[in-house]
């Protein structure tokens, strides 16, 4: 099952990140972190740069509303869906629901 809750914040989940593979998609869950494959080299943190612009493509929000809260040298990372009203433009259940379904959809 999927690592996810609600903080004061906004919404935390863990990802577990595969880089350098041939494109970005997600490949269901590793553990209870969902996995995603990118295609940046984890050097210079091009791969988290990817990591959150690829999220905010695929969760329909702002990349500036997206942080990597820990993990920044790992595969393993915690990442932060800010909870304000330009992110939340759906509520935080449908939000929820959407990052849960992409561990069910690889």
């Amino acid at each position: 099952m999927l690592y996810l809750r609600k903080s004061s914040e906004g919404i935390i989940f863990k990802v577990y990140i595969l880089p350098r593979s041939s494109k970005n998609m997600i490949a269901g869950l590793f553990g209870d972190a969902l996995k995603i494959k990118l295609t940046a080299a984890p050097v210079d943190g091009s791969a988290n740069n990817m990591c959150i612009k690829y999220l905010a493509k695929i969760l329909s929000v702002s990349a500036s509303n997206i942080e990597i809260v820990s993990g920044h040298t790992g595969k393993t990372k915690y990442i932060l869906l800010k909870n304000n009203e330009k992110t939340l433009s759906s509520s935080t259940e449908a939000l929820i629901s959407k990052i849960e379904g992409l561990a069910k959809s690889p």
